[in-house]
Protein backbone atom coordinates (compact mmCIF):
# COMPACT_ATOMS: atom_id res chain seq x y z
CA UNK A 1 0.00 0.00 0.00
CA UNK A 2 1.39 3.39 -1.03
CA UNK A 3 1.65 6.08 1.63
CA UNK A 4 -0.26 8.51 -0.63
CA UNK A 5 -2.82 7.56 -3.28
CA UNK A 6 -4.55 10.07 -5.54
CA UNK A 7 -7.10 8.18 -7.61
CA UNK A 8 -8.94 9.75 -10.58
CA UNK A 9 -9.29 13.04 -8.75
CA UNK A 10 -11.28 15.95 -10.11
CA UNK A 11 -11.54 19.30 -8.37
CA UNK A 12 -14.02 21.89 -9.56
CA UNK A 13 -14.87 25.33 -8.22
CA UNK A 14 -17.80 27.59 -8.99
CA UNK A 15 -16.79 30.97 -10.42
CA UNK A 16 -19.66 33.37 -11.15
CA UNK A 17 -21.96 30.37 -11.09
CA UNK A 18 -19.96 28.40 -13.66
CA UNK A 19 -17.80 25.36 -12.84
CA UNK A 20 -14.05 25.76 -13.29
CA UNK A 21 -11.90 22.63 -13.37
CA UNK A 22 -8.72 22.97 -11.28
CA UNK A 23 -7.74 19.28 -11.54
CA UNK A 24 -9.00 16.75 -14.06
CA UNK A 25 -8.87 12.95 -13.66
CA UNK A 26 -5.48 13.04 -11.95
CA UNK A 27 -3.96 9.89 -10.47
CA UNK A 28 -0.63 9.25 -8.75
CA UNK A 29 0.85 7.24 -5.90
CA UNK A 30 3.90 8.03 -3.80
CA UNK A 31 5.92 6.18 -1.19
CA UNK A 32 7.73 7.07 2.01
CA UNK A 33 11.24 8.39 1.37
CA UNK A 34 10.44 10.01 -1.96
CA UNK A 35 11.21 13.67 -2.69
CA UNK A 36 8.62 14.63 -5.29
CA UNK A 37 8.64 17.95 -7.16
CA UNK A 38 5.33 19.09 -8.65
CA UNK A 39 5.99 21.52 -11.48
CA UNK A 40 4.11 23.46 -14.14
CA UNK A 41 2.92 26.93 -14.98
CA UNK A 42 1.19 29.10 -12.40
CA UNK A 43 -2.46 28.11 -12.17
CA UNK A 44 -1.90 24.54 -13.35
CA UNK A 45 -3.19 23.03 -10.09
CA UNK A 46 -0.03 22.51 -8.01
CA UNK A 47 -1.30 24.17 -4.83
CA UNK A 48 -4.75 22.62 -5.27
CA UNK A 49 -3.14 19.18 -5.37
CA UNK A 50 -1.18 19.88 -2.19
CA UNK A 51 -4.32 21.03 -0.39
CA UNK A 52 -6.11 17.82 -1.38
CA UNK A 53 -3.17 15.65 -0.30
CA UNK A 54 -3.08 17.40 3.08
CA UNK A 55 -6.84 17.02 3.70
CA UNK A 56 -7.20 20.81 3.68
CA UNK A 57 -9.65 20.44 0.79
CA UNK A 58 -11.46 17.53 -0.80
CA UNK A 59 -11.96 16.28 -4.35
CA UNK A 60 -15.16 16.85 -6.26
CA UNK A 61 -14.76 13.32 -7.60
CA UNK A 62 -12.21 10.60 -6.98
CA UNK A 63 -10.32 9.79 -3.80
CA UNK A 64 -7.24 10.85 -1.86
CA UNK A 65 -5.94 8.25 0.60
CA UNK A 66 -3.22 8.63 3.23
CA UNK A 67 -1.97 5.25 4.42
CA UNK A 68 -5.07 3.67 2.93
CA UNK A 69 -7.58 6.03 4.61
CA UNK A 70 -9.71 8.19 2.32
CA UNK A 71 -9.87 11.83 3.44
CA UNK A 72 -13.38 12.31 2.07
CA UNK A 73 -16.29 11.99 4.47
CA UNK A 74 -14.27 11.68 7.66
CA UNK A 75 -15.58 13.33 10.84
CA UNK A 76 -13.83 16.55 11.83
CA UNK A 77 -12.09 14.94 14.80
CA UNK A 78 -10.45 12.29 12.61
CA UNK A 79 -9.48 14.86 9.96
CA UNK A 80 -7.84 17.00 12.64
CA UNK A 81 -5.91 13.96 13.89
CA UNK A 82 -4.66 13.18 10.37
CA UNK A 83 -3.53 16.76 9.80
CA UNK A 84 -1.75 16.91 13.16
CA UNK A 85 -0.16 13.48 13.22
CA UNK A 86 0.40 12.44 9.61
CA UNK A 87 0.90 15.67 7.64
CA UNK A 88 3.36 18.55 8.00
CA UNK A 89 3.08 21.83 6.09
CA UNK A 90 5.84 24.22 4.95
CA UNK A 91 4.83 27.60 3.56
CA UNK A 92 6.58 30.05 1.24
CA UNK A 93 5.91 32.92 3.65
CA UNK A 94 7.03 30.89 6.73
CA UNK A 95 3.79 31.53 8.71
CA UNK A 96 5.53 31.87 12.08
CA UNK A 97 3.74 33.58 14.97
CA UNK A 98 5.62 36.80 15.67
CA UNK A 99 4.79 36.80 19.39
CA UNK A 100 6.36 33.37 19.95
CA UNK A 101 10.03 32.43 20.03
CA UNK A 102 11.47 29.88 17.61
CA UNK A 103 11.11 27.01 20.06
CA UNK A 104 7.58 28.10 21.01
CA UNK A 105 6.60 28.14 17.32
CA UNK A 106 8.00 24.64 16.89
CA UNK A 107 6.34 23.17 19.97
CA UNK A 108 2.92 24.69 19.21
CA UNK A 109 1.59 21.61 17.31
CA UNK A 110 2.60 19.42 20.26
CA UNK A 111 0.83 21.69 22.72
CA UNK A 112 -2.34 21.63 20.61
CA UNK A 113 -2.15 17.83 20.54
CA UNK A 114 -1.43 17.75 24.31
CA UNK A 115 1.76 15.78 23.75
CA UNK A 116 4.10 15.40 26.76
CA UNK A 117 7.74 16.53 26.78
CA UNK A 118 6.94 19.12 24.11
CA UNK A 119 9.83 21.48 24.88
CA UNK A 120 12.47 18.75 24.63
CA UNK A 121 11.03 17.43 21.35
CA UNK A 122 10.90 20.98 19.91
CA UNK A 123 14.51 21.64 20.87
CA UNK A 124 15.57 18.37 19.24
CA UNK A 125 13.87 19.38 15.99
CA UNK A 126 15.57 22.79 16.14
CA UNK A 127 18.86 20.97 16.64
CA UNK A 128 18.09 18.87 13.56
CA UNK A 129 17.74 22.02 11.41
CA UNK A 130 20.82 23.61 13.01
CA UNK A 131 19.07 26.31 15.04
CA UNK A 132 19.21 25.12 18.64
CA UNK A 133 21.34 28.16 19.58
CA UNK A 134 18.62 30.50 18.26
CA UNK A 135 15.74 28.75 20.04
CA UNK A 136 14.72 31.78 22.08
CA UNK A 137 14.89 34.37 19.33
CA UNK A 138 11.71 35.78 17.83
CA UNK A 139 10.94 35.67 14.08
CA UNK A 140 11.91 39.32 13.54
CA UNK A 141 15.36 38.45 14.93
CA UNK A 142 15.89 35.68 12.36
CA UNK A 143 16.86 35.79 8.69
CA UNK A 144 14.48 34.48 6.04
CA UNK A 145 16.42 31.24 5.77
CA UNK A 146 16.41 30.79 9.54
CA UNK A 147 12.67 31.40 9.65
CA UNK A 148 12.11 28.77 6.99
CA UNK A 149 14.25 26.29 8.93
CA UNK A 150 12.08 26.97 11.99
CA UNK A 151 9.09 26.28 9.73
CA UNK A 152 10.60 22.96 8.68
CA UNK A 153 11.28 22.03 12.32
CA UNK A 154 7.66 22.85 13.19
CA UNK A 155 6.37 20.80 10.24
CA UNK A 156 8.39 17.77 11.37
CA UNK A 157 7.93 18.04 15.14
CA UNK A 158 4.90 15.74 15.29
CA UNK A 159 6.63 13.01 13.29
CA UNK A 160 4.47 13.20 10.14
CA UNK A 161 4.65 10.65 7.32
CA UNK A 162 3.84 13.26 4.66
CA UNK A 163 5.52 16.68 4.30
CA UNK A 164 3.87 19.21 1.97
CA UNK A 165 5.89 22.24 0.84
CA UNK A 166 4.39 25.03 -1.29
CA UNK A 167 7.23 27.00 -2.95
CA UNK A 168 9.47 26.47 0.12
CA UNK A 169 12.39 28.44 -1.38
CA UNK A 170 10.33 31.10 -3.15
CA UNK A 171 11.32 33.91 -0.73
CA UNK A 172 14.97 32.89 -0.33
CA UNK A 173 18.21 33.72 -2.12
CA UNK A 174 20.00 30.89 -3.91
CA UNK A 175 22.57 30.19 -1.18
CA UNK A 176 19.92 30.04 1.55
CA UNK A 177 17.62 28.00 -0.67
CA UNK A 178 20.32 25.35 -1.00
CA UNK A 179 20.36 24.75 2.76
CA UNK A 180 16.57 24.38 2.79
CA UNK A 181 16.72 21.92 -0.11
CA UNK A 182 19.29 19.87 1.79
CA UNK A 183 16.96 19.68 4.80
CA UNK A 184 14.10 18.47 2.61
CA UNK A 185 16.40 15.83 1.12
CA UNK A 186 17.44 14.73 4.63
CA UNK A 187 13.79 14.51 5.69
CA UNK A 188 13.06 12.15 2.82
CA UNK A 189 16.21 10.03 2.98
CA UNK A 190 16.98 10.14 6.70
CA UNK A 191 13.55 10.32 8.30
CA UNK A 192 11.67 8.32 5.67
CA UNK A 193 9.14 11.11 5.10
CA UNK A 194 7.33 11.51 1.79
CA UNK A 195 8.11 15.10 0.70
CA UNK A 196 5.74 16.58 -1.85
CA UNK A 197 6.74 20.08 -2.99
CA UNK A 198 5.15 22.48 -5.48
CA UNK A 199 7.88 24.56 -7.06
CA UNK A 200 9.08 26.73 -9.93
CA UNK A 201 12.69 26.24 -8.82
CA UNK A 202 15.01 24.30 -11.12
CA UNK A 203 17.31 23.70 -8.14
CA UNK A 204 14.54 22.05 -6.17
CA UNK A 205 13.53 20.05 -9.22
CA UNK A 206 17.11 18.88 -9.65
CA UNK A 207 17.21 17.62 -6.05
CA UNK A 208 13.99 15.63 -6.43
CA UNK A 209 13.93 11.89 -6.92
CA UNK A 210 10.77 12.28 -8.98
CA UNK A 211 9.22 15.07 -11.05
CA UNK A 212 5.46 15.31 -11.59
CA UNK A 213 4.44 17.85 -14.24
CA UNK A 214 0.93 19.30 -14.41
CA UNK A 215 -0.60 21.17 -17.31
CA UNK A 216 -4.06 22.76 -17.09
CA UNK A 217 -4.95 20.63 -14.08
CA UNK A 218 -3.98 17.35 -15.70
CA UNK A 219 -1.00 15.04 -15.27
CA UNK A 220 1.38 15.61 -18.18
CA UNK A 221 4.34 13.52 -17.03
CA UNK A 222 5.64 11.62 -14.00
CA UNK A 223 9.37 10.90 -14.19
CA UNK A 224 11.25 8.77 -11.66
CA UNK A 225 14.59 10.37 -12.46
CA UNK A 226 16.82 13.21 -11.29
CA UNK A 227 17.83 13.85 -14.92
CA UNK A 228 14.50 15.53 -15.62
CA UNK A 229 15.87 18.87 -14.41
CA UNK A 230 18.39 19.00 -17.24
CA UNK A 231 15.68 18.50 -19.82
CA UNK A 232 13.56 21.14 -18.14
CA UNK A 233 16.37 23.68 -18.21
CA UNK A 234 17.34 23.11 -21.84
CA UNK A 235 13.92 22.48 -23.41
CA UNK A 236 11.10 23.75 -21.22
CA UNK A 237 12.46 26.22 -18.67
CA UNK A 238 9.72 28.65 -19.65
CA UNK A 239 7.03 26.36 -18.32
CA UNK A 240 8.58 26.59 -14.86
CA UNK A 241 8.76 30.36 -14.92
CA UNK A 242 6.13 32.54 -13.36
CA UNK A 243 3.42 33.80 -15.68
Amino acid sequence: MALLEVEHVWKEYLTDGAPVCALGDLSLTAEAGELVAIVGRSGCGKSTLLHLCGAMDFPTRGAVRIEGVSTTGLPDQQLTRIRREKVGFIFQSFQLLNTLSAVENVELPLLLARRPHHRGIALERLRWVGLEDLAHRFPHQLSGGEQQRVGIARALVSGPRLLLADEPTGNLDSATASSVIELLRRAAEGLGVLVLMATHSLELTGAATRVVRLRDGMLESDVLSTTESGALESNEAGSLGRT
